[in-house]
């Protein structure tokens, strides 16, 4: 069982939080990660319960030549379809209502909790949009990178490898992202609201589970937190993944038409964005780690002429685009990942 200062906040944790006049200080959140990609991502609602069901046509009726007093034979097109689940994400906080109404700072510190919470949930959702997989854990949603892992797949020309050595475990991937209603997109249950939802219990009496027993009582605040989401690759098309990215042999001295080691960054994003059918069906974003886009930044002024990586201001922030596509960073791409045969 885990002690109550685990689960918990207690007496050392709000110490920590305050100043010294015992008012809430803003806490510094050096543990929050940038993941753009759940500002740009699009959301739709299933049509399942669960999750949702996509019909995909799978095959293409064939004309026939006909000839003087030949016949042609009725054909017919063919369809697959496919479901996609939903995850439900949840988190309690409780604190003890002696605590934090110590000094008169209830609602600021419920607040800085919360703060907490939602960058928790937001980098679990991140995280599992790339890399979850209801094989190994059924409670969540598949990401993409389970989806984009075998270049024998029928989805693997979408796949452009980076050229890792075998047994390389630090690569990284780039991932290409045309979000759209028809494309890819975010997913809620049928008859559910899309986004982080928190709800307010109030003041509750918790059993006290510390001595095992739950005979004691005590009064707290409650905050509760879910998140029902889930993914939807409507058409594999238009998502591109560039995996096996070798991170410690990236280099930026280029002579002779190549880097001394490593991917050429720049070249591997040009196919990628031909491999995708149509950008304009959708809003084509680029996502990448903090460490490969500052390699990209310095690999394309050596090696591409012209302007292919531009930065503008975008609504009061710096965006980076390579060839009119936005980057984004995400640190959920930040993991060592394993390498795609």
């Amino acid at each position: 069982m885990a002690a109550l200062g685990v689960r918990n906040p207690n007496l050392l944790d709000l110490a920590k939080i305050s100043d010294p006049s015992g008012k809430v200080e803003t806490v510094v959140e050096i543990l929050n990660e940038t993941n753009e990609i759940l500002d740009d991502m699009s959301w739709v609602e299933g049509n399942l319960p669960t999750g949702n069901r996509t019909t995909i046509r799978a095959g293409i009726p064939a004309p026939t030549w006909r000839k003087l007093y030949g016949g042609v034979q009725p054909n017919k097109s063919t369809t697959v379809q496919i479901t996609d689940s939903c995850g439900m994400l949840e988190a309690y906080a409780e604190v003890d209502k002696a605590l934090a109404d110590l000094n008169g700072n209830t609602a600021a510190f419920r607040m800085s909790e919360d703060r907490a919470h939602i960058e928790g949930m937001s980098q679990e959702v991140a995280n599992t949009l790339f890399y979850g997989n209801e094989g190994t854990e059924p409670e969540a949603f598949t990401g993409l990178a389970p989806r984009y892992n075998d270049t024998t797949a029928a989805n693997g020309d979408n796949i452009v490898l980076g050229g890792s050595a075998s047994g390389q475990t630090d690569n990284a991937s780039i991932w290409l992202i045309v979000w759209g209603d028809n494309t890819v997109h975010g997913i809620v249950p049928k008859g559910s609201t899309a986004g982080l939802q928190i709800t307010d219990k109030g003041q509750v009496t918790v059993e006290d589970a510390s001595d095992g027993s739950n005979t004691g009582r005590y009064e707290a605040y409650r905050t509760h937190y879910r998140w029902d989401v889930g993914l939807t690759l409507r058409d594999w098309r238009y998502v591109v993944r560039i995996p096996n990215i070798d991170k410690s042999l990236l280099s930026v001295t280029y002579t002779a038409g190549a880097f001394s080691s490593g991917a050429h960054l720049p070249n591997l994003l040009f196919d990628a964005i031909r491999r995708v059918p149509n950008l304009s069906v959708g809003r084509p974003v680029l996502y990448m780690s903090r460490d490969i886009l500052t390699t990209l930044s310095q690999q394309v002024p050596a090696a591409v002429q012209g302007s292919t990586l531009t930065m503008e201001n975008v609504g009061g922030k710096l965006q980076t685009s390579f060839m009119g596509i936005p980057i984004k960073r995400v640190d959920a791409l930040a993991a060592d990942e394993d390498r795609v045969a």
